[in-house]
């Protein structure tokens, strides 16, 4: 019985202790501790309420609609080739027009994070 209440008394302090994390804001930076480190902050591009963040929607769209093109160019294996490249253009582009979509839509901020480094 005195275990059990050992062993909950050291679980509740473990989870109080992680409830209260520190968190330092841009007004910290700079700021010095007694065991050398220093509270440093930089910008960090984070994305924001986006369904597709790896944006495979727009490099499978991109890749078919650039196979599709490079399909109706040459013939034999140069069709092949022309199919095969015109998927990969495609598919670098789709990801791209995508991603720029994102950016100009708001679903990508810039937000300054705070760490303490040595």
């Amino acid at each position: 019985m005195k275990v059990r209440v050992a062993l909950a008394g050291l679980a509740l302090l473990g989870l109080t202790c992680v409830a209260q994390a520190q968190t330092y804001g841009p007004q910290d930076e700079g700021r010095r501790f007694n065991d050398g480190t220093v509270v440093r902050c930089h910008k960090e591009e984070v994305r924001k309420n986006t369904s597709d963040p790896n944006r495979v929607t727009g490099t499978v769209a991109g890749a078919v609609v650039g196979g599709l093109l490079g399909n109706q160019i040459g013939g034999g294996n140069g069709k092949k080739l022309a199919t095969v490249g015109g998927a990969v253009a495609g598919g670098a582009t789709g990801r791209y027009v995508q991603g720029q979509h994102q950016q100009n839509s708001g679903d990508r901020v810039v937000q300054t994070v705070c760490e303490r480094t040595r």
